[in-house]
């Protein structure tokens, strides 16, 4: 009965479209999507406590991946329900040996406004001119702290002079869009705030504070580590008194501007979750499957269908009925069921 009546509304969803076009993306609480966000690989060079155990996750093997003609096809089929957006994640997605060319494939086709990356920078600087040529418009380079010995607490690597390299690369070859990522942890770098602040004092980058979201095998979310948004703002007010508000993605739900700065500072309530009516994205895992949610335990498989023969319209239909089914938030989508993948590295940072 359930279902009889889901089908009832999703039918009136086509029914209620704009005549002319395809259907628009639409969950039932009447937001629109017009944002993917497309895991490249699950590997990764790091091993950052917040998102997989030391001695990694069970990956999945590489036919069980999706190939780049696969995600070229998915991207042309994902711009005509109204998809102008992608960004390109991992895993690492800098490890993918084709990622240049799935860039360059994304920049050109039709539809598509911008292509971006979110990377933990390593590789970047004999990179970065390449993602350029490409077409790559915006880079997020997640980066949680500035102190060498405290990197590598939380990466298990020593790698963070090669991550800041990676990002003065970029603004070498002028990224149009970049941002720094920082996982805030009490206790950890909260005393770092005001150093990643003064990033955006002469560059016109934003900053970009983001709370620690339960996705790791070993739980380290609930150590006593978390560092809400709200406690994060009053940092930050504290720290710079003449601090105003400005303008922001939908994701960056709080966002300033330092006086006299070039550039921002965000904050994002990702476990608050106080952004998710202003949500615009879809998820694709690495292995081919959609998520509407980055909380819901649900997943909707393309892969299977690409690889039996699946139309181009089947494969539509099959996004639309997954972003129709969205949960109106991510305390809803939590409480649906148990997480089956034990690293946001297997979800798609």
């Amino acid at each position: 009965m359930r279902m009889k009546s889901y089908k009832n509304e999703y039918q009136n969803n086509l029914d209620a479209q704009p005549p002319g076009g395809p259907p628009l993306l639409k969950d039932q609480f009447g937001r629109t999507f017009n944002y993917l966000r497309i895991a490249v690989n699950e590997v990764c060079n790091l091993r950052c406590i917040y998102c997989m155990p030391e001695e990694g996750v069970p990956f999945k093997p590489s036919k069980e991946l999706l190939t780049h003609d696969e995600i070229d096809r998915l991207i042309k089929i994902a711009a005509g329900l109204g998809i102008n957006k992608i960004r390109f994640t991992g895993g690492e997605p800098l490890l993918r040996k084709d990622l240049i060319r799935l860039i360059s494939n994304a920049s050109n086709m039709p539809k598509i406004h911008s292509v971006h990356l979110t990377t933990n920078g390593v590789l970047l600087e004999s990179m970065a001119a390449e993602l350029k040529v490409a077409g790559l418009q915006g880079i997020n380079i997640s980066i949680d702290t500035l102190n060498p010995e405290k990197y590598k607490m939380i990466t298990r690597r020593d790698e963070v002079e090669k991550a800041l390299i990676g990002l003065e690369a970029v603004k070498t070859v002028k990224i149009p869009s970049i941002k720094v990522n920082v996982v805030a942890l009490r206790g950890f770098n909260d005393s770092e705030i005001s150093d990643f602040v003064f990033m955006t004092k002469d560059y016109p980058l934003t900053v970009r504070f983001i709370e620690l979201m339960p996705f790791d095998a070993h739980q380290i979310w609930k150590t006593g580590k978390f560092f809400s948004a709200k406690q994060i703002i009053d940092s930050l007010k504290q720290l710079f008194p003449d601090i105003k508000t400005t303008s922001g993605t939908a994701t960056e739900h709080f966002t300033f501007r330092v006086h006299g700065y070039k550039g921002k500072v965000a904050v994002i309530p990702s476990y608050s979750r106080d952004l998710c009516g202003a949500c615009n994205r879809i998820r694709l895992t690495a292995d081919g499957q959609i998520r509407n949610c980055l909380y819901a335990p649900n997943e909707y498989s393309v892969r299977d269908l690409l690889r039996n023969g699946a139309s181009d319209s089947d494969i539509a239909d099959l996004m639309l009925k997954a972003m129709w089914r969205k949960p109106i938030d991510g305390w809803a989508a939590q409480k649906a069921g148990k997480e089956h993948r034990e690293s946001m590295t297997q979800i798609g940072g």
